[in-house]
């Protein structure tokens, strides 16, 4: 079985969350799931392991879950997007437009240096604001974006076409 058929036989549908009309993909099964929590940072590992990276940055919150680990197997510094208010320490930030409002996220300034190659992960690629968001904070701080990786695409959002911008290496490891 794939890690994609793993991955979609976990996941669970929640049909009208968080309004009428939406089915949330719940990845929190997974996390129950040692072992194919475990399978999935091994092939993220196996993806990556020859890719050159410098970072990855993952983004608040559900990005830090398998982008940490990552991270650590790869033996290189993981970085934090987190919201407006939430890093302790000197940070640069980007504000960007919601579907209705705005966000502001923000990192650390000393989290990445210049020319620095940076994996961006999260949890779910849906319209691409986020991932498009943290990508301009990383080349504002003078990183370069090496690529995008997420647990889930829902691909009939057309997130991808946003951040075809700053990298063609846009993976997703279950796709709706």
């Amino acid at each position: 079985m794939s890690i994609e058929e793993k991955i979609k036989g976990t996941i669970r549908d929640i049909k009208d969350f968080p309004k009428e009309g939406i089915v949330f993909k719940d990845i929190t099964p997974i996390m129950m799931d040692s072992i194919l929590s475990n399978e999935i940072v091994e092939h993220l590992y196996d993806l990556y392991k020859n890719e050159n990276l410098d970072a990855i940055a993952g983004i608040e919150s559900r990005g830090f879950l398998f982008g940490y680990p990552l991270a650590m197997k790869l033996g290189i510094p993981f970085v934090l997007i987190r919201k407006k208010g939430k890093l302790p320490f000197d940070k640069i930030s980007h504000d960007y437009d919601l579907e209705y409002g705005s966000a502001t996220i923000e990192m650390h300034t000393d989290a990445i240096a210049s020319n620095h190659r940076v994996l961006i992960h999260d949890d779910l690629l849906a319209t691409g604001g986020s991932a498009e968001a943290a990508a301009l904070l990383i080349k504002k701080a003078g990183g370069q974006i090496a690529g995008f990786n997420f647990l889930v695409s829902l691909d009939f959002l057309n997130g991808q076409e946003k951040l075809n911008q700053f990298s063609d290496k846009i993976v997703n490891l279950a796709g709706y």
